[in-house]
């Protein structure tokens, strides 16, 4: 008996008909009746995505990612029809070729092909037809949006501010005031986005999912023309002040059928002024090193990493605070820090008094991945036998057996991993230590330039905790 994985997809726009559920009935019909056996473990179901982009469909990837495995788990993988399984010819030869190198077919249960030359040709031919109909569909589909955002309909889920009801927006009284609030506060008292965004959660209000505000979710409040009274569609994707000005063409603005929350002069002033105060920022290539310490540093409050601020001086300060979610800034210079994390490493040189990780050294993880491996393949077998057992192929005493002897080997290597893990820290890593520490101090005092600097550091330290309020640091040491 062949192992089947079943791949179920529905987009939002057609095959409404055939359900995840009617397809999963159809193809295990199929698969009882041609001899398949089918684990529920290896059906996989991608509801509500387009079949245009496979990178797009994570449960695709998911079975792609298995079937590719040396272990693979299924030889065969049955679809309603080809363009549920890939509705882009170019994707669909790339991923069957990919398949059939591991041995695992694609059988269309409503498609049958012949073998041989000719049923390669038909297959392809219907994998065309797939594609063109979804380009036709495409365009249908931005047609009608079109047609509808010219109407001034609405055609996404309702802004802060809103609540949908039957297809129309309708004022969420609470909601309304706190975007008046923040209209009011960036016109008439000169707050900027970051500044509101952290009012607004000390206040502790929430996006409609249900997150912290940013200062990029206060930006996109005011340039909304939404809460003006209008719509705005753009056939291209999202909207922005940075895209180009001929993509910009194509945005439609339309009056629309729902009531405003602010006065169109309200909001053309807002955009004014923000229109005013935009200036485009080159960004620096990745290959420029802002400073040496760059993502080793986090915020004691938050976690987060502190990033370069930009500042004249030059400095770190907490992304989050950037980004109004975190209540406390960690701002430090680049000349206070790295002469807080020397003085510290001379100090844990000296005393010898700190406390550090063993990393598990290439050799023993080679040794670690391949035992994780044998396990996930136990993993595998047991399915296996479980499936045996239900269709009748083993009796209830050899299941049992054979599940006693996988639990014995898995107990087997489990074992064998936490004397992998388990390495001891003892005197001799300790000296080893003190002397990496010593060579990265060296490193870190000289003229070396700051890619050295970056390189010395990280080869000792995992990272760096900075507190503001007790003006102190916790560096985090590791031994590989």
């Amino acid at each position: 008996m062949k192992l089947a994985a079943l791949y179920i997809r529905v987009s939002t726009d057609d095959q409404i008909e055939y359900s995840p559920d009617a397809q999963r009935r159809l193809l295990t019909d199929f698969a009882k009746k041609n001899n398949y056996s089918v684990s529920n473990q290896y059906i996989f179901i991608d509801d509500g995505i387009s079949g245009k982009r496979a990178e797009k469909r994570p449960q695709f990837q998911k079975m792609i990612g298995m079937a590719k495995s040396k272990e693979h788990p299924f030889d065969v993988i049955l679809v309603w029809k080809y363009s549920r399984f890939a509705r882009n010819q170019e994707e669909s030869i790339v991923y069957k070729s990919l398949l059939k190198k591991n041995s695992v077919d694609v059988i269309s249960i409503t498609e049958p092909i012949i073998d041989g030359p000719f049923g390669t040709l038909i297959e392809r031919i219907i994998e065309w037809m797939d594609e063109y109909y979804s380009i036709r569909l495409s365009e249908e589909v931005k047609k009608g949006m079109t047609e509808k955002a010219l109407r001034g309909e609405y055609q996404a889920g309702a802004p802060f501010g809103y609540t949908l009801s039957e297809g129309r927006l309708l004022i969420d009284e609470g909601k309304a005031l706190i975007v008046n609030k923040i209209y009011d506060l960036y016109l008439n008292h000169s707050q900027n986005f970051f500044s509101i965004a952290r009012m607004l959660n000390d206040m502790g209000v929430k996006t409609n999912r249900g997150n912290q505000f940013e200062n990029r979710t206060v930006k996109y409040i005011i340039q909304n023309p939404i809460y003006k009274g209008f719509v705005r569609w753009n056939p291209n994707g999202k909207t922005d002040l940075r895209e180009q000005k001929n993509i910009l063409d194509d945005i439609i603005i339309k009056k629309g059928d729902h009531n405003p929350i602010v006065s169109e002069s309200t909001w053309d002033k807002a955009n004014k002024k923000l229109l005013s105060e935009f200036r485009s920022r080159k960004s620096k290539p990745n290959s420029v090193l802002a400073h040496w310490l760059g993502g080793l540093i986090v915020c004691s409050n938050c976690n987060s990493a502190l990033v370069s601020s930009g500042s004249k001086s030059g400095g770190y300060q907490c992304n989050s605070y950037s980004k109004g979610k975190c209540n406390e800034s960690h701002y430090v210079s680049y000349n206070k820090i790295e002469n807080a994390v020397i003085k510290t490493l001379k100090e844990l040189i000296q005393t010898g008094e700190f406390d550090y990780e063993i990393l598990v050294i290439d050799e023993n993880k080679d040794k670690l991945d391949m035992l994780k491996r044998s396990v996930k393949r136990l993993e595998i077998k047991e399915s296996r036998i479980k499936d045996a057992y239900i269709n009748g192929i083993d009796s209830i005493d050899e299941y049992k057996a054979n599940k006693n002897n996988i639990q014995k080997e898995r107990e087997y290597l489990q074992q064998q991993m936490k004397s992998i893990k388990n390495i001891k820290k003892t005197d001799k890593t300790k000296d080893q230590m003190i002397y990496n520490l010593k060579t990265v101090y060296a490193i870190l005092i000289s003229d070396a330039d700051k890619e050295a600097k970056s390189n010395a550091i990280r080869s000792a330290v995992k990272k760096i905790v900075y507190n503001k309020k007790l003006e102190h640091i916790d560096v985090y040491l590791y031994y590989s």
